[in-house]
């Protein structure tokens, strides 16, 4: 359902699409409910998407594309700029970096990192939240953050690293059977080419040594070669480019991977975990 908050919420491309779809639909003659009826949504999904009480949908906005975009283009333009205003505002910075970067070094601790959570996961993580987000707005968040898989098989090709803590794959999020997926998935991203993944055991503190106790953390390498280190404690952004804070991360991540299981070991957890919740 449309809320009447995401008139004043909706960003400049929101707006921009509004514009440009109800003037393209009078332009036509076309009714909201004739051309709600050529792309598969009703009348009041129309007025919604035109007044941005409810920005279009990714799909919405193929759809318009097929039928009033005239072969310019537009809509399909769109989609990219649109799946941008939907993230956090404290997360969009980084996310034009993650599209670029050359390569990405991730450690995360408690949940699965975000690139490579299931649709399921990501639904489940967001909608337990705090605050709570009203139903359409989860939906946005897991939208905006399945498409950033793009980056997955982007060309040219970006090298991803992850090292996740054994207790995040143990963590049940949602449910069995979506922990069942998301394990699954895990090994599939595993098995990329240009993945490494790794798994930091729960025991890995037994010697008194362990790395990633300060917390995530990710490095990033632009496509400058710029090295950029990135943090996100309680919804806060933090992007840090002194060098020598950045080699002091780059050292630490270093330290945490070389504590970690191999990637064909970590393979193999995850595999032996995935069976433990079918």
């Amino acid at each position: 359902m449309a809320r009447a908050e995401n008139k004043t919420e909706a960003g400049g491309t929101a707006r921009m699409v509004a514009a440009l779809a109800k003037a393209l639909r009078e332009q036509r003659g076309l009714s909201q409910e004739q051309l709600g009826k050529l792309i598969g949504y009703t009348a009041a999904a129309i007025s919604a998407m035109e007044t941005c009480a409810q920005p279009a949908s990714d799909q919405m906005l193929v759809k318009l594309e097929e039928v009033l975009g005239g072969g310019l283009g537009v809509f399909e333009k769109a989609r990219a700029l649109m799946r941008l205003e939907k993230y956090p505002a404290q997360f969009k910075d980084y996310v034009l970096l993650e599209q670029r970067a050359l390569t990405l070094s991730t450690y995360v601790t408690f949940v699965v990192h975000g690139l490579f959570q299931t649709e399921e996961y990501a639904r489940a993580l967001i909608g337990g939240g705090y605050p709570p987000h009203k139903d359409e707005r989860v939906e946005e968040l897991v939208e905006a953050r399945l498409a950033r898989r793009a980056l997955f098989d982007r060309d040219p090709t970006v090298l991803i690293e992850l090292v996740v803590e054994e207790s995040a794959l143990r963590r049940t999020i949602g449910s069995n059977k979506i922990m069942h997926g998301q394990l699954l998935h895990l090994a599939e991203c595993s098995r990329r080419r240009n993945v490494m993944l790794q798994v930091l055991p729960m025991d890995c503190g037994l010697d008194g040594e362990h790395a990633g106790c300060r917390g995530d953390m990710t490095l990033v390498e632009t496509p400058e070669h710029e090295d950029l280190a990135y943090l996100e404690p309680q919804d806060e952004s933090i992007l840090v480019s002194d060098p020598s804070k950045v080699t002091t991360y780059a050292q630490r991540y270093a330290k945490i991977r070389s504590q970690a299981l191999g990637p064909r070991e970590s393979l193999g957890l995850i595999e032996r975990l995935a069976g433990e919740r079918e």
